[in-house]
Protein backbone atom coordinates (compact mmCIF):
# COMPACT_ATOMS: atom_id res chain seq x y z
CA UNK A 1 0.00 0.00 0.00
CA UNK A 2 1.20 3.36 -1.11
CA UNK A 3 1.42 5.69 1.52
CA UNK A 4 1.47 9.65 1.38
CA UNK A 5 4.84 11.40 2.69
CA UNK A 6 2.67 13.13 5.48
CA UNK A 7 -1.14 12.83 6.93
CA UNK A 8 -3.05 14.28 9.66
CA UNK A 9 -6.08 13.75 10.14
CA UNK A 10 -8.76 15.82 10.35
CA UNK A 11 -9.23 17.60 14.31
CA UNK A 12 -5.37 17.31 14.88
CA UNK A 13 -2.58 19.40 14.95
CA UNK A 14 -0.23 19.47 12.22
CA UNK A 15 3.05 18.23 13.21
CA UNK A 16 5.70 20.38 13.71
CA UNK A 17 8.96 18.74 13.87
CA UNK A 18 9.62 19.49 17.81
CA UNK A 19 6.97 16.29 19.23
CA UNK A 20 9.61 14.82 22.11
CA UNK A 21 6.54 11.36 21.54
CA UNK A 22 7.10 9.00 18.80
CA UNK A 23 3.67 7.16 20.00
CA UNK A 24 2.04 10.85 18.95
CA UNK A 25 4.49 11.62 15.72
CA UNK A 26 2.84 8.58 14.72
CA UNK A 27 -0.56 8.77 15.40
CA UNK A 28 -0.53 12.09 14.04
CA UNK A 29 1.28 11.21 10.87
CA UNK A 30 0.56 7.70 9.81
CA UNK A 31 -2.48 6.88 12.40
CA UNK A 32 -3.32 3.64 10.04
CA UNK A 33 -0.10 2.22 11.16
CA UNK A 34 -2.03 1.23 14.41
CA UNK A 35 -3.82 -2.04 14.78
CA UNK A 36 -6.55 -0.11 16.66
CA UNK A 37 -6.86 2.22 13.47
CA UNK A 38 -6.90 -0.75 11.23
CA UNK A 39 -9.57 -2.68 13.36
CA UNK A 40 -12.08 0.28 13.67
CA UNK A 41 -11.47 1.24 9.49
CA UNK A 42 -12.21 -2.56 8.65
CA UNK A 43 -14.02 -5.56 9.03
CA UNK A 44 -12.57 -8.24 11.66
CA UNK A 45 -14.11 -11.18 13.60
CA UNK A 46 -14.62 -11.09 17.08
CA UNK A 47 -12.52 -14.05 17.93
CA UNK A 48 -9.68 -14.52 16.05
CA UNK A 49 -7.59 -17.54 16.63
CA UNK A 50 -4.15 -15.50 17.58
CA UNK A 51 -1.37 -16.77 19.67
CA UNK A 52 -1.56 -15.90 23.37
CA UNK A 53 0.95 -15.31 25.83
CA UNK A 54 -0.21 -16.65 29.64
CA UNK A 55 1.30 -16.05 33.15
CA UNK A 56 3.69 -13.01 34.22
CA UNK A 57 4.74 -11.70 37.53
CA UNK A 58 6.98 -9.47 39.24
CA UNK A 59 7.84 -8.83 42.97
CA UNK A 60 10.18 -6.87 45.03
CA UNK A 61 13.06 -7.12 47.03
CA UNK A 62 15.21 -5.48 49.22
CA UNK A 63 17.53 -4.21 46.11
CA UNK A 64 15.23 -4.26 43.35
CA UNK A 65 12.41 -6.43 41.35
CA UNK A 66 12.08 -9.98 40.18
CA UNK A 67 10.30 -10.27 36.61
CA UNK A 68 9.71 -13.60 35.39
CA UNK A 69 7.20 -15.23 33.39
CA UNK A 70 6.49 -18.64 31.40
CA UNK A 71 7.54 -19.25 27.88
CA UNK A 72 4.16 -21.39 26.53
CA UNK A 73 1.55 -19.20 24.11
CA UNK A 74 -1.65 -21.26 23.51
CA UNK A 75 -4.25 -20.69 20.54
CA UNK A 76 -7.29 -22.34 21.90
CA UNK A 77 -6.56 -25.39 23.86
CA UNK A 78 -3.66 -26.05 21.56
CA UNK A 79 0.08 -24.89 22.50
CA UNK A 80 1.43 -22.61 19.61
CA UNK A 81 4.78 -22.09 21.25
CA UNK A 82 6.96 -23.42 23.50
CA UNK A 83 9.96 -20.88 23.91
CA UNK A 84 8.00 -17.20 23.74
CA UNK A 85 9.60 -14.28 25.44
CA UNK A 86 7.64 -12.56 27.68
CA UNK A 87 9.92 -11.06 29.63
CA UNK A 88 11.49 -7.55 27.78
CA UNK A 89 14.20 -5.00 29.01
CA UNK A 90 12.60 -1.24 27.24
CA UNK A 91 15.76 0.20 28.27
CA UNK A 92 18.54 0.25 31.78
CA UNK A 93 16.65 0.31 33.98
CA UNK A 94 12.97 -0.99 33.14
CA UNK A 95 11.11 -4.00 32.13
CA UNK A 96 7.67 -4.76 30.73
CA UNK A 97 6.53 -8.35 30.91
CA UNK A 98 3.08 -9.19 28.61
CA UNK A 99 0.10 -11.46 28.97
CA UNK A 100 -2.30 -11.50 25.98
CA UNK A 101 -2.14 -11.69 22.05
CA UNK A 102 0.87 -12.47 21.21
CA UNK A 103 1.38 -10.66 18.28
CA UNK A 104 -0.25 -6.83 19.56
CA UNK A 105 1.81 -7.47 22.60
CA UNK A 106 4.86 -7.65 20.67
CA UNK A 107 4.46 -4.32 19.44
CA UNK A 108 3.57 -2.64 22.21
CA UNK A 109 7.08 -3.81 23.37
CA UNK A 110 8.44 -2.76 20.71
CA UNK A 111 6.63 0.64 20.22
CA UNK A 112 7.63 1.70 23.76
CA UNK A 113 11.63 0.94 23.35
CA UNK A 114 11.38 3.57 20.33
CA UNK A 115 9.01 5.90 22.60
CA UNK A 116 11.55 6.17 25.29
CA UNK A 117 14.96 6.50 22.65
CA UNK A 118 12.99 9.32 20.66
CA UNK A 119 12.08 11.23 23.72
CA UNK A 120 15.86 10.65 25.29
CA UNK A 121 17.32 11.97 21.61
CA UNK A 122 15.09 14.85 21.54
CA UNK A 123 14.76 16.08 25.25
CA UNK A 124 18.42 15.29 26.21
CA UNK A 125 16.82 13.45 29.10
CA UNK A 126 15.97 10.19 30.45
CA UNK A 127 12.08 10.22 30.80
CA UNK A 128 10.71 9.38 34.54
CA UNK A 129 9.91 6.01 35.85
CA UNK A 130 5.99 7.69 36.36
CA UNK A 131 6.90 9.08 32.69
CA UNK A 132 7.39 5.71 31.50
CA UNK A 133 4.62 3.75 32.98
CA UNK A 134 2.33 6.80 31.82
CA UNK A 135 3.29 6.31 27.87
CA UNK A 136 2.35 2.59 28.16
CA UNK A 137 -1.14 3.36 29.67
CA UNK A 138 -1.62 5.27 26.32
CA UNK A 139 -0.75 2.49 24.22
CA UNK A 140 -2.83 0.19 26.24
CA UNK A 141 -5.72 2.68 25.95
CA UNK A 142 -5.18 3.05 22.43
CA UNK A 143 -5.68 -0.68 21.91
CA UNK A 144 -9.17 -0.91 23.16
CA UNK A 145 -10.67 -1.23 19.93
CA UNK A 146 -8.47 -4.50 19.19
CA UNK A 147 -9.35 -5.30 22.63
CA UNK A 148 -13.21 -5.29 22.17
CA UNK A 149 -12.24 -7.92 19.22
CA UNK A 150 -10.49 -10.23 22.00
CA UNK A 151 -6.76 -8.92 20.86
CA UNK A 152 -5.72 -7.52 24.78
CA UNK A 153 -2.66 -6.51 26.17
CA UNK A 154 -2.01 -6.72 29.39
CA UNK A 155 1.26 -5.82 30.14
CA UNK A 156 3.34 -5.84 33.83
CA UNK A 157 5.73 -2.95 33.59
CA UNK A 158 8.61 -2.70 36.49
CA UNK A 159 11.91 -0.76 36.94
CA UNK A 160 14.21 1.08 38.74
CA UNK A 161 13.40 4.80 40.16
CA UNK A 162 16.28 6.73 39.94
CA UNK A 163 14.29 9.74 41.99
CA UNK A 164 12.80 7.72 44.56
CA UNK A 165 16.22 5.46 44.55
CA UNK A 166 13.86 2.81 44.72
CA UNK A 167 12.29 -0.11 42.25
CA UNK A 168 8.64 -0.04 41.37
CA UNK A 169 5.94 -1.87 39.89
CA UNK A 170 2.96 -1.11 37.84
CA UNK A 171 -0.04 -2.75 36.57
CA UNK A 172 -2.67 -1.86 34.18
CA UNK A 173 -6.26 -2.96 33.18
CA UNK A 174 -7.93 -3.20 29.62
CA UNK A 175 -8.36 0.26 29.20
CA UNK A 176 -5.49 1.74 30.10
CA UNK A 177 -6.09 2.45 33.91
CA UNK A 178 -2.32 2.41 35.71
CA UNK A 179 -2.13 0.90 39.26
CA UNK A 180 1.31 0.98 41.73
CA UNK A 181 1.49 -2.41 43.70
CA UNK A 182 4.30 -2.11 46.46
CA UNK A 183 5.08 -5.83 46.85
CA UNK A 184 4.34 -8.24 43.89
CA UNK A 185 1.32 -9.30 41.51
CA UNK A 186 0.81 -11.35 38.66
CA UNK A 187 -1.48 -11.54 35.49
CA UNK A 188 -2.38 -13.92 32.82
CA UNK A 189 -4.40 -16.80 32.60
CA UNK A 190 -2.60 -18.69 35.74
CA UNK A 191 -2.47 -15.12 37.44
CA UNK A 192 -4.25 -15.70 40.07
CA UNK A 193 -2.39 -18.97 41.07
CA UNK A 194 0.66 -17.55 41.11
CA UNK A 195 -0.38 -14.89 43.24
CA UNK A 196 -1.66 -17.10 45.89
CA UNK A 197 1.38 -18.58 45.93
CA UNK A 198 3.24 -15.55 46.44
CA UNK A 199 0.76 -14.48 49.06
CA UNK A 200 1.66 -17.31 51.12
CA UNK A 201 5.87 -17.19 51.42
CA UNK A 202 6.44 -13.34 50.46
CA UNK A 203 7.70 -11.12 53.05
CA UNK A 204 9.74 -8.40 53.83
CA UNK A 205 13.11 -7.41 53.00
CA UNK A 206 13.63 -10.28 51.12
CA UNK A 207 17.47 -11.11 49.41
CA UNK A 208 17.79 -11.42 45.76
CA UNK A 209 17.98 -15.36 46.04
CA UNK A 210 15.10 -16.01 47.78
CA UNK A 211 12.78 -13.43 45.58
CA UNK A 212 14.10 -15.63 42.85
CA UNK A 213 13.01 -18.85 44.40
CA UNK A 214 9.59 -17.43 45.68
CA UNK A 215 9.23 -16.33 41.30
CA UNK A 216 9.76 -19.35 40.34
CA UNK A 217 7.79 -21.38 42.51
CA UNK A 218 4.86 -19.05 41.63
CA UNK A 219 5.52 -19.78 38.23
CA UNK A 220 5.47 -23.61 38.99
CA UNK A 221 2.83 -23.79 41.20
CA UNK A 222 0.91 -21.43 38.39
CA UNK A 223 1.43 -24.18 35.42
CA UNK A 224 0.73 -27.02 38.00
CA UNK A 225 -2.74 -25.14 38.80
CA UNK A 226 -3.16 -23.85 34.77
CA UNK A 227 -3.73 -25.57 31.68
CA UNK A 228 -2.23 -22.57 29.76
CA UNK A 229 1.22 -21.81 31.40
CA UNK A 230 4.16 -23.72 30.89
CA UNK A 231 6.45 -25.22 33.21
CA UNK A 232 9.52 -26.09 33.34
CA UNK A 233 10.62 -28.62 30.66
CA UNK A 234 13.98 -30.33 31.19
CA UNK A 235 14.05 -32.29 28.26
CA UNK A 236 13.76 -29.69 26.13
CA UNK A 237 15.55 -27.42 28.38
CA UNK A 238 12.92 -24.73 28.40
CA UNK A 239 12.68 -22.65 31.29
CA UNK A 240 11.15 -19.88 32.47
CA UNK A 241 12.78 -16.30 31.70
CA UNK A 242 13.70 -14.48 35.06
CA UNK A 243 15.14 -10.80 34.99
CA UNK A 244 16.16 -8.80 37.95
CA UNK A 245 16.38 -5.05 38.29
CA UNK A 246 18.40 -3.18 40.36
CA UNK A 247 20.30 0.14 40.63
CA UNK A 248 22.94 -1.29 38.36
CA UNK A 249 20.01 -2.06 35.38
CA UNK A 250 18.73 -5.22 34.27
CA UNK A 251 19.95 -8.69 34.45
CA UNK A 252 18.62 -12.01 33.26
CA UNK A 253 19.06 -15.32 35.33
CA UNK A 254 20.72 -18.00 33.25
CA UNK A 255 19.21 -21.33 32.26
CA UNK A 256 21.75 -23.21 34.51
CA UNK A 257 21.19 -21.04 37.14
CA UNK A 258 17.16 -21.68 37.27
CA UNK A 259 17.99 -25.65 36.73
CA UNK A 260 19.45 -25.34 40.06
CA UNK A 261 16.64 -23.53 41.82
CA UNK A 262 13.85 -26.15 39.96
CA UNK A 263 15.88 -29.14 41.23
CA UNK A 264 16.10 -27.26 44.56
CA UNK A 265 12.25 -26.94 43.92
CA UNK A 266 11.51 -30.27 43.03
CA UNK A 267 13.42 -31.98 45.45
CA UNK A 268 11.45 -30.05 48.18
CA UNK A 269 8.30 -30.89 46.51
CA UNK A 270 9.07 -34.76 46.55
CA UNK A 271 9.96 -34.67 50.39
Amino acid sequence: MELPLQYTPMGSPPYNGAESSFYQLLNNTFPFYFPAAQAAGGKMESHLSVPHGTTVLALRFTEGVIVAGDRRATEGYSIAERRIEKVHAVDETSVIAIAGAAGPCMEMVRLLRVELEHYEKLEGLKLSMDGKASKLAAMIKGNLPMAMQGLVVMPLFAGYDLKRQSCRIYKYDVAGGQYEETEYYAIGSGGKDARGSMKKIFKKDLEREEAIGIAVEALYDAADADVATGGPDLIRGIFPTVKVITKEGVSSLSDDALRIKLDQLISQQRG
